[in-house]
């Protein structure tokens, strides 16, 4: 059978990777396209390794991003991201990636959708259609191409480059419309084998459902292959996930939430702060951060912290009431999240309205870097 090979550039963005390509170099059809999204990826691939494509075998290195001149006076280019299955054959609409945002902007430049001159600072509009929100990524230019040296470190990523600052703007109700979805702060599920639980399902760029470590029997410093290890508290995990995504109103049920609906909402175990070991065997003292948190994502527990899982939480941690509130030393200033590889700053603006919390904006910083560019090659289309 032959190959068909089209143009693509395979980049990193903040603790993942992704392929990225022109929307103007794939077919108009989502199944034809889903097609190519899992062969470039070599997905599924029941022995989770994804060893015929270019994924990673977790999903963080599972990821795809489509990006297109803007038509939007209030946007320069519009961001689809798909969250592509590892084991199962799932292409992934609902919701973003933060991280992947990060690279979207560089590209944008590098691609000459977005031009600047020599060299200073690139400010990129970017619509994300997932979502229908907008935000904007600055970072700096070298000789008209977007720049990879700096000095900011990102915990995960080896080495140092240049900052990238992503300003997501009113970032509430991203996928159900509504920054509380349940219209509460605090919510109960009751889940069999563990009874009631108390949660926070917040919905802030992603959607997200908090639950407190304790609750389910973990400290919160735990590493993701001891949490992972636990077989019980993944099941217990999936449950409560399942529940809130149908109480989100993401699936009609636990079962399809499970077998359809994966990538939103992610759980997120929230412990005030604590004395861990981070993953390069480094102590994070209780004092370097004001929460520490653990995120699951695709069933696996994330090596660092989506990135929109830490935007969220960020907001959350800026409501009185939710379990991140409580968690939290502080909920003034900068927010240092405490996860399995360091440390990493995060900040968000809510405001007080007669009809509930407004997010009013969200700031992070990331890294991000051109891997490789030119065709991926997937056994042509039957």
């Amino acid at each position: 059978m032959r190959q068909m090979k089209y143009p693509a550039v395979f980049m990193r963005g903040g603790t993942s990777r992704a392929i990225v390509f022109h929307e103007k170099d794939l077919p108009k059809e989502r199944s034809e396209r889903d097609s190519i999204f899992l062969k470039a990826l070599g997905s599924p691939d029941p022995n989770g390794r994804q060893l015929d494509g270019l994924g990673g075998g977790i999903s963080s290195l599972s990821k795809i991003a489509v990006v297109a001149p803007s038509a939007r006076g209030d946007a320069d280019v519009d961001f689809t991201f798909a969250q592509v299955g590892v084991a199962d054959e799932i292409v992934d609409y609902v919701g973003t990636c933060g991280n992947i945002s990060s690279a979207v902007g560089p590209f944008a430049v590098d691609e000459g959708l977005v031009r600047v001159d020599g060299g200073g600072v690139a400010v990129v509009r970017v619509y994300n259609t997932n979502t229908g929100k907008t935000y904007h990524a600055r970072f700096p230019v070298e000789d008209g191409a977007a720049g990879v040296s700096g000095s900011f470190e990102l915990p995960g990523v080896s080495g140092t480059g240049a900052q990238i600052t992503l300003e997501f703007m009113d970032p509430g109700g991203a996928a159900t419309g509504s920054l509380l979805p349940s219209g509460n702060a605090v919510d109960i599920f009751e889940i069999e084998g563990v009874g009631k639980v108390e949660v926070s399902m917040v919905d802030a760029t992603n959607p997200m459902i908090f639950v407190r470590a304790a609750d389910i029997g973990l400290s919160g410093g735990e590493g993701p292959g001891l949490i992972d290890s636990r077989v019980e508290v993944m099941v217990n995990l999936e449950q409560i996930r399942a529940e809130a995504a149908v109480r989100m109103g993401l699936a009609r049920d636990r079962r399809e939430a499970s077998e359809s609906v994966q990538a939103v909402p992610k759980v997120v175990l929230v412990a005030p702060p604590l004395e861990y070991m981070d993953l390069k065997g480094e102590i994070i003292a209780a004092d370097d951060c004001e929460v520490a948190a653990r995120i699951i994502s695709m069933g696996k527990t994330h090596r660092a912290f989506a990135l929109t899982g830490a935007m969220c939480l960020a907001v959350a941690a800026r409501i009185p009431g939710t379990v991140v509130h409580e968690s939290a030393r502080s909920s003034e200033g900068d927010i240092r999240l405490g996860h399995p590889s360091g440390v990493q700053t995060i900040n968000a603006v809510v405001s007080n309205t007669p009809e509930g919390p407004k997010a009013e904006k969200v700031i992070v910083y990331r890294t991000a870097r051109r891997l490789m560019e030119g065709m991926v090659c997937v056994p042509a289309i039957s």
